[in-house]
């Protein structure tokens, strides 16, 4: 399909790309090389997810990464993880064609990236987090509506009105529309608010190449669009799949449980004991509202051909504007 199929956005001339699907950077999942590598060799952009890796694992990624393939690539680094410096070292070092940071502010690496021909992506959640990053200088946006699973923004906008609200504020800068698009028809809608490509998270998480545990994934397809909760308000709101871990942590919040109580009960359980492990009853098993759109695990490659072919249906089912034909004069005379 690579090099055939094409849909050119601002985003795709950004990253040197075919296709307008970025894969989400998750924890876990993407923190390998398979996922990406299969993504980008399909015509989108993989992202290694940098969040839980140890040095070594990451340099032995990003290497693997370079000779897998000559196609543009990316790394996500969330600016809090611990480390994040020794992190930003490797990869000025490394070089990745893309670098989309998060939860941070962009002056911390902007420059220094920018200085060896990295295209610099920023993560965002509102507007004015959209305009601090675009007055800084950064190439491009990826907006995160509620519906994303992980983090989604603290005001829980939906991606629909956030996406519209960002690229009306900075309309120069490419934008990246992620939070509950799962398929093409989801695509078609986010181009047509004017983003320039879809992050797809979840829908990744569901393929054969994500690193996660099969049970993990069997609880993302056994949930419906209702089917995930937001919970770790005051502490850092994720979502995910409804579970035991989930309904203890409703059950605190609507008590009004002190804070601290909160704390523990939200860090006594992991994403990667349920990602890793399987635990998926106690553990964290984030993932977006799109899961209840997902109903079966692919090959990467198959996921972005999905999502092309369901793009092109789409655009077909748009109906066209009805322009009146021109009324001869003699009809008009007829009516006077």
């Amino acid at each position: 399909m690579t090099g055939v199929i094409r849909i050119p956005t601002p985003v795709t001339r950004l990253l040197g790309i075919d296709l307008p699907v970025i894969q989400a950077g998750m924890s876990w999942a993407s923190s390998c090389s398979a996922l990406p590598l299969a993504v980008s060799g399909a015509g989108g952009l993989g992202v290694v997810a940098a969040g839980p890796m140890r040095l070594d694992d990451l340099a032995r990624t990003l290497d693997e990464m370079a000779a897998g393939t000559g196609r543009p690539w990316a790394v996500n680094l969330p600016l809090h993880r611990a480390g994040a410096d020794d992190v930003i070292d490797l990869l000025l070092a490394r070089r990745p064609p893309v670098l989309i940071a998060s939860q941070g502010g962009p002056r911390r690496y902007l420059e220094r990236f920018r200085a060896i021909g990295t295209v610099c992506l920023h993560v965002v959640a509102g507007v004015e987090h959209a305009r601090k990053a675009a007055d800084a200088g950064v190439d491009g946006l990826v907006v995160v509506g509620a519906e994303a699973g992980g983090h989604p923004p603290p005001a829980m906008v939906t991606t629909q009105v956030l996406v519209r609200a960002v690229v009306s504020a900075v309309p120069e800068t490419p934008v990246i529309a992620s939070g509950g698009i799962a398929d093409g028809s989801g695509l078609a809608a986010m181009l047509a608010l004017g983003a320039g490509a879809a992050q797809f998270g979840t829908r990744f998480l569901a393929t054969r190449e994500a690193t996660v545990h099969p049970d993990y994934q069997a609880a993302v397809l056994a949930a419906g669009v209702d089917g995930t909760r937001t919970v770790g308000h005051g502490l850092g709101v994720i979502r995910a799949v409804e579970n035991e871990f989930t309904e203890r942590m409703r059950r605190l919040e609507e008590s009004g449980a002190e804070l601290d109580v909160r704390r523990e009960e939200f860090h006594a359980a992991t994403l990667r004991d349920a990602a890793l492990y399987g635990r998926v009853r106690e553990g964290k098993v984030e993932a977006g509202q799109s899961a209840g759109l997902i109903d079966a695990v692919f090959p990467a490659a198959t996921v972005v051909e999905r999502i092309v072919a369901e793009y092109r249906a789409a655009l077909t089912r748009l109906p066209m504007p009805v322009v009146p034909e021109p009324r001869s004069a003699a009809a008009e005379a007829a009516e006077r």
